[in-house]
């Protein structure tokens, strides 16, 4: 066996690479990052009514943004489903206990590929001129409510940062759709840091194709 068939066959297991899990759902989060990550948050109007939102949950909660961005989405694992449901907060900030995890069901899209679900791991592969970098991470929670979908991930061993990355969907009351990407990073080596502004100027690039991912011809970053 390789050693990367290996890492793979093992990712399931491997911690996340960071202490703050779910630490992306707090309302302070640019005030107050975990100690040593950067935070970041950016929104995007994707238009309005409830055909919008059915299709940008259904592609939100398959990789829509990831791929529209234009990495691949490969070794995906479903993962355990208990990994981490997540933490809900009250209007004021404040944290109102657990979510729950939602069971360990599977469900599948259109194209027959597993919707995401807590603990399933993944590696988003991008490319940077002529290379190529890997970045294994799990998802740490999932939000499904009637007005709110999205979902974390976490990022695991190998991964060029250390951290965690949310995509929330809303349905707001004007019945306008949007979405918004919030992280908390830094680079996860000595090596990466070195790299950080080769990292920062590709990480902003990457954030904003997320933002156009699933609207990509109308939408305005707020």
């Amino acid at each position: 066996m390789t050693a990367a068939r290996r890492q793979r066959e093992g990712a399931a297991e491997n911690p996340v690479t960071y202490g703050s899990i779910g630490g992306t759902q707090a309302i302070d989060l640019l005030q107050y990052p975990p100690r040593g990550f950067k935070p970041l948050e950016r929104t995007v109007r994707l238009g309005s009514g409830e055909a919008r939102w059915e299709s940008s949950k259904a592609s939100l909660l398959s990789w829509g943004v990831q791929r529209g961005a234009g990495l691949d989405v490969v070794d995906i694992d479903l993962g355990t489903g208990e990994q981490y449901a997540g933490i809900r907060y009250n209007d004021d900030g404040s944290p109102a206990g657990m979510r729950e995890t939602g069971g360990t069901e599977s469900v599948y899209n259109e194209a027959g590929e597993p919707q995401i679900a807590n603990g399933m791991t993944a590696v988003l592969r991008g490319h940077v001129g002529p290379l190529t970098v890997d970045a294994p991470v799990r998802i740490v929670y999932v939000i499904d409510d009637e007005r709110r979908a999205g979902f974390a991930y976490g990022t695991l061993k190998g991964h060029p940062a250390s951290g965690e990355e949310a995509f929330i969907l809303e349905h707001r009351d004007d019945d306008s759709v949007w979405l918004t990407v919030r992280s908390f990073s830094r680079p996860s080596s000595f090596g990466w840091t070195l790299l950080a502004p080769i990292y920062g100027r590709v990480r902003k690039g990457l954030v904003a194709r997320y933002l156009r991912a699933l609207h990509p011809i109308n939408a305005a970053a707020d």
